[in-house]
């Protein structure tokens, strides 16, 4: 458990700290627009353009948000397999969170399922009869927030309904960020939370939960993590801890925190600039992907301006609090590979270089048996401030690498967007929701989102 940083408001709010110039060095330079030990191309082209269907929907979807800054992000989308190969997509509506059923081609199977008083997308459990969903339900606390909860629907019933923060653990979700994970027997629930009384009053950190198939709660994760939290990625485990990561902005960067919460010894991936509203973009939405390898490696991707310098903040009295000077202004694409589910990374390798383009959206996913197919937005003539950034969109881009961080094809500009969560079917295919719509980053949102009521499947098979 680790102790918690004071914070006067939401951790969406930008905090108005400034960084102090320190003395890590970057260890690698940089050539032209990529890394040179990206290495490149490969000769056969494979094809990486997405087949889509559309899919109406029963409501409308607002389908953007409001970052920090106001930046605009997509909002969340869960896209998930059963073991049958049929699909399920949720998605929010003013209504409830409505969970749509695919066929594994990706087209509608039945009416939605509209999941009453809930709000956000958190993650999405597809099973054979059903589905599970991380979300946000109504709760009676000191702050007036919503609760982490866990709803089970079997057959077209809810069957359970598991609250995760409460009264008796003195703590409330007024925004998930989340993870939610099946190892096909228990659950696992990686989220944000927000103190409400005991030692972590008025702070936010995050929470890991187990719960059963039944909804029973389990042994194991932890109350208080990462303080605060900007960026959660999770891993279901056959045994032991689920693997996971999170962006801590009081040790400033991105760490394992496996079966640990973060405490001062969790393993660095990256040292980024992650005070609020500074590292906020570094996942989409701040949850992340996390790809495990046949040989048990881990991967994943995110939008990192680096450290050119990184030290201890002597200001911080807890001598657990870090200062990082960003190497860029704009994010660029990164990608860090772990050895094990509790080490930190055999290489970070950080893929793109352009200081005036912008890259969002950075995705990772399984491509085959020994590839990742790589994905992200990017954003020319970025204006940078208070770590965020707006430009032109130029394009959802994708690209192939290895395992280890080399690229196995060209860049390949597509029009199928990535809103969320990427389902990976047993034949491989990758599938996903995309919004039909071309976006905008040129200022940031203001005012209520538009909506859509149509959504493309996307699917791309190796």
């Amino acid at each position: 458990m680790t102790s918690a940083r004071p914070t006067t408001g939401h951790r969406r709010a930008r905090v108005a700290r400034k960084p102090v110039i320190a003395g890590l060095a970057a260890t690698a330079a940089l050539v032209g627009a990529w890394y040179a030990s990206a290495g490149a191309a490969t000769s056969t082209a494979p094809n990486l353009t997405p087949t889509t269907t559309t899919v109406t929907l029963s409501a409308k979807f607002p389908y953007l948000s409001a970052g920090y800054n106001s930046t605009r992000e997509w909002t969340r989308t869960a896209t998930a397999v059963a073991p049958n190969g049929t699909l399920r997509v949720a998605w929010p509506a003013s209504d409830g969170v409505h969970v749509t059923p695919l066929t594994s081609a990706g087209k509608r199977s039945g009416a939605d399922t509209v999941v009453k008083g809930t709000k956000e997308v958190g993650g999405l459990v597809a099973h054979n009869d059903g589905f599970a969903l991380l979300t946000r339900v109504a709760d009676t606390n000191k702050w007036k927030e919503t609760a982490a909860a866990i709803v089970r629907y079997t057959g077209g019933k809810q069957t359970f309904r598991t609250k995760l923060t409460g009264t008796a653990s003195n703590d409330t979700s007024p925004t998930l960020d989340g993870q939610l994970t099946w190892n096909g027997t228990k659950y696992g629930a990686y989220f944000v939370v927000h103190g409400a009384g005991g030692f972590a009053d008025g702070h936010f950190g995050d929470k890991l939960s187990y719960v059963s198939a039944k909804g029973a709660k389990l042994s194991g994760g932890w109350g208080w993590g990462c303080s605060h939290n900007e960026g959660i990625a999770l891993h279901a485990e056959k045994t032991g801890a689920f693997t996971s990561l999170c962006f801590d902005d009081w040790r400033s960067g991105l760490f394992v925190s496996t079966g640990i919460g973060a405490p001062d010894n969790a393993p660095v991936v990256q040292r980024e600039q992650c005070w609020a509203g500074y590292c906020g973009g570094t996942y989409p939405s701040r949850t992340g992907d996390l790809v495990k390898s046949s040989t048990g490696r881990y991967a994943t991707a995110f939008a990192s301006r680096g450290a050119a310098s990184a030290k201890k903040n002597p200001e911080d009295s807890s001598g657990r609090g870090w200062t990082v000077t960003p190497k860029s202004s704009t994010h660029q694409v990164a990608v860090a590979f772990l050895k094990n589910r509790n080490s930190g990374p055999g290489k970070a390798i950080r893929l793109s270089n352009n200081s005036g383009v912008e890259h969002v959206n950075v995705r990772l996913a399984p491509y085959g048996k020994d590839r990742l197919l790589l994905s992200w937005e990017s954003l020319k003539n970025a204006k940078c401030k208070d770590g965020t950034c707006t430009g032109t969109f130029t394009g959802t881009n994708v690209r192939l690498i290895d395992w280890n961080g080399k690229f196995q094809s060209a860049t390949k500009v597509v029009s199928a967007r990535i809103t969320g969560d990427i389902a990976v079917q047993k034949d491989g295919t990758l599938t996903w929701a995309s919004v039909p719509v071309t976006p905008s980053y040129a200022s940031p949102l203001s005012g209520a989102s538009p909506t859509t009521t149509t959504l493309r499947i996307a699917r791309l098979k190796p």
